[in-house]
């Protein structure tokens, strides 16, 4: 399934790299011979894609390694790295466009921008379309392997997209004498742009420091757990995230008069459960705690201990 997955992320990165060198060939022709400066810069920018994508690739490949020596518990979280540093990509690539876009409000000289030609403005169209088609197309790849990397990367060509309507909007606002609407446009995507970044640079640095799974999994695998034959309660349940994977630590109750062979048995159950049922789970700790009837009976019922741990 690793490998699966590995596959279908490098594939698609394949397919975005090839459409976003093509792309940006185009756009820059357009921005160059179509006297317009907002299609140069969109063009740079789908340039930036390229390599967003290359460091996709490489964290990506990096985290389907299999567990060595210097690395026991796998490369998972090297996913979380490339996720990070193209947060940070999308920060500045939207920082910058809100940077240009202040300064061309406040120089006081919007009104003296080169009207450009029809060329950039079907450059723009095109980009959106392209660039919106590479965002879905990414994302639910990323969304079917659980890849942060690749979530991140398909954001990157929404930004593009953003920054293409925002070109859009300049280049044809400046043909109709409104050249003001091109930084207006520019912040509002630059606003967009910073909150997918920090969304994205918080989810993949939550993966990274052993950040607890949804509270809604974690109940699934509790009542999953106390459907088993010989589980008496839920001591504990401890999750952690470590890339795209999860790591599961459970304390289970079981009959304190069992024999180890027996409890042993019942805990294996829970093993299989958790690690068969949810793929997402990469390794399911079990440690059984014995309970003696005679001791809690004054504080609790069976089912009353199963009932507040399933609550807890």
């Amino acid at each position: 399934m690793k490998r699966l997955n590995e596959q279908m992320a490098i594939r698609v990165s394949m397919v975005t790299v090839i459409w976003n060198i093509l792309l940006s060939g185009f756009k820059l022709i357009a921005g160059v011979f179509g006297h317009s400066g907002a299609m140069i810069s969109d063009a740079v920018h789908s340039i930036s894609d390229v390599f967003s994508t290359f460091i996709v690739m490489i964290g990506v490949k990096l985290a389907g390694k299999k567990p060595d020596k210097e690395h026991p518990y796998g490369h998972e979280r090297f996913e979380c790295v490339a996720a990070i540093i193209l947060a940070v990509m999308l920060f500045v690539t939207g920082a910058s466009i809100g940077v240009s876009g202040t300064q061309k409000i406040f120089s006081g000289n919007a009104g003296e921008l080169v009207i450009p030609t029809q060329l950039p403005l079907i450059a723009a169209i095109l980009s959106i379309i392209i660039k919106e088609g590479m965002y879905w197309y990414t994302r639910f790849t990323a969304k079917k392997i659980n890849s942060g990397a690749l979530m991140a990367d398909a954001w990157h060509h929404r930004s593009d997209a953003l920054s293409s309507i925002g070109s859009f909007i300049g280049i044809l606002g400046a043909r109709l004498g409104f050249p003001i609407l091109d930084p207006i446009a520019s912040i509002v995507i630059c606003v967009f742009i910073l909150k997918v970044a920090v969304q994205i640079f918080m989810a993949s640095v939550g993966k990274m420091t052993d950040k607890a799974c949804d509270a809604k999994l974690e109940e699934e695998m509790k009542r999953a757990v106390l459907q088993i034959d010989g589980v008496l309660g839920i001591d504990q349940m401890r999750t952690r995230l470590f890339g795209d994977k999860v790591y599961v630590d459970i304390e289970i109750l079981v009959v304190g008069s069992d024999s180890l062979e027996e409890a042993h048995s019942v805990a294996h159950k829970v093993h299989d459960l958790i690690e068969k049922n949810y793929p997402q789970v990469k390794h399911c700790m079990v440690h059984m705690n014995p309970f003696i009837e005679e001791v809690n009976s004054c504080n609790f019922s069976v089912e009353d201990k199963s009932t507040s741990q399933l609550g807890a």
